[in-house]
Order: C-alpha cells, then structure tokens, then sequence
C-alpha cells in the first residue's frame, strides 16, 4: 500500500514522513549518508582511455559513487600569466551512472557540475597557481583533474567536490628542471614532491521542501521533489568559499545561517576522513 501511495502521491509521502523530522530512508533532516573515501591505486578513464593517474580518490556518499583522477602535464604557461600553471576540472555523468543521463556531449547537469568545481577551485584558493610554475614564461605545470560518476543518486556536488580534494592530497609531482644546454626539459620520476594543497574547501549541499524545511544531502529522488537546493563552500578556517544557488526557492537570512553552520561542521567530519586514509596509506 505504501509503495502504491509513494508511487501516485511521491511528495506528499516525503511530507509524512518530514512532518515526524525523518525521511524515507531512515535519516534525520540534518544527516548525511554513510560517507568513505579510498584514495591512490585507482586506474581511471582519461579522454577514453585507461591511465593510471598521478593522483586518484573514490567517493561514496550513501549510493552516489564518483571517482576523479588527477594528471599532470608539462605546458608553457599563458602570456598574461607567466608565472602560473593551470588547473582543468571536468565532471562526467555518462549514461552508465542514471537513466536520467544520455551518451554524447556533456548535458547541462555536468556543464553545471563542471563549472560549480572550477569556481571552488578559484575561490578557496586551494592551489596557488604560481605553485605550479617552474620556470617562469617557459614552464608550468597542468592539473587536468577528472571527476567521473560511476553510480549516481543525487548530491553530485559534494562528492565531487569531495573527490577532487582527496585525490589532488594524492599528487607527487616529479622534479622538473631545463637544460641550458639543449633548453629541453628534465624530469627526474625518482625524485617527487607532494602537492601544496593550501586549503582544504568542501561542499555541503540541502534540498529545500515546500519553501521552508531543510534537508541535508539530499538524494537524487529528493533533489527532484524539492522546491530549491543550495551548496554551501566552507575552508579550514570556517570561512565562506561560495554559495551555489540554482534558482528555486529563496532562503531568509536566518535559513542561510543555518546551512553555513552544518556545513563548517560538515567540512570538520570530511577532513578528519580524508586525514584518517591518508595517515593509513602513508609508508611506515
């Protein structure tokens, strides 16, 4: 009988269960998903072909699963930015992930996705671009960072978000010097650097019900049923990164307030994970 009443009334059988300030699947409004991160090892599809990657993590936020793979190559930097390297997101949600993705060109959720982990990228200042640089107006590293969802049910941005930060805290750069002689470039693979990872930003995401009720992590079924979502970007220091807001439902300040305050709790719950893997992968 239920599954008949959630098929025809979907929302008004979230709204039964949000009234007693639980969802469908167990978890109270302000609960994530059971959350892992396994970060190395990984061999990933890059431009369609498989590459192990200089730097690899795998997200799972409840059933949403993402992987992103980190590779560094050697470029001239831009005129205009001589002493800088560059940094490349992408964020693929190929048809394999949900029926609700086709096969072909990036559809308008992973354009989206794409530009939301560029701009935290920008605005956390997570990489000092300059950190890139080796030679200025000659040499400079690139960071072609992709984020792959391998099984999606909602929340893309905080797990991609998410991945692309444990994966770039598993880049070892090699050394990388120029021949005076030849002007030709020198890399030394025996001899690598981790990356400077400057700060640490991470998403956290709420759908908004009926204007009004907010709800954390948000699965896909109720990212479709909600009247808003909002993501909230917070750094190590609790300061605000951005805040992403695809239209819907407006939040009164007070609302807004509180999503910034779950979210510097978030980004403590995240690090403290990140830094649990990384500490168990590191040579004894």
């Amino acid at each position: 009988m239920a599954t008949a009443f959630k098929t025809v009334e979907p929302l008004e059988y979230y709204r039964r269960f949000l009234k007693e300030n639980c969802r469908p699947d167990g978890r109270e409004l302000g609960e994530f998903r059971a959350t892992t991160v396994n970060i190395g090892k990984f061999t990933v599809s890059l431009s369609g072909s498989i590459t192990t990657a200089d730097g690899s993590a795998l997200v799972k936020l409840g059933n949403t699963t993402v992987i992103c793979g980190v590779k560094a190559e050697l470029a001239a930097p831009a005129a205009d930015s001589a002493n800088k390297g560059y940094i490349v997101p992408n964020v693929e949600l190929p048809s394999l992930c949900s029926t609700r993705f086709r096969s072909g060109p990036p559809g308008e959720e992973a354009q989206a996705a794409s530009q939301f982990i560029a701009d935290v990228i920008e605005n956390s200042q997570m990489i000092a671009k300059e950190d890139l640089c080796i030679v200025s107006g000659k040499l400079a590293w690139v960071l072609y960072c992709d984020i792959i969802c391998l099984d999606y049910d909602g929340n893309i941005l905080d797990a991609s978000a998410f991945a692309l930060l444990a994966a770039l805290k598993n880049v070892q750069l090699p050394s990388v010097t120029i021949n005076e002689e030849t002007g030709l470039s020198e890399v030394n693979l025996k001899q690598k650097n981790p990356l400077i990872i400057r700060k640490h930003p991470v998403a956290t995401s709420f759908a908004v019900f009926d204007d009004t009720l907010l709800i954390v992590d948000p699965t896909a079924e109720e990212e479709d049923l909600a009247t808003g979502t909002v993501t909230i970007v917070t750094d190590d220091e609790d300061k605000l990164c951005s805040v992403h807001k695809p239209g819907g439902s407006p939040l009164t300040g007070a609302k807004l307030q509180d999503c910034i305050t779950r979210a510097i709790t978030r980004h403590k719950e995240v690090k403290k994970l990140i830094d649990k893997v990384i500490k168990s992968i590191m040579p004894k």
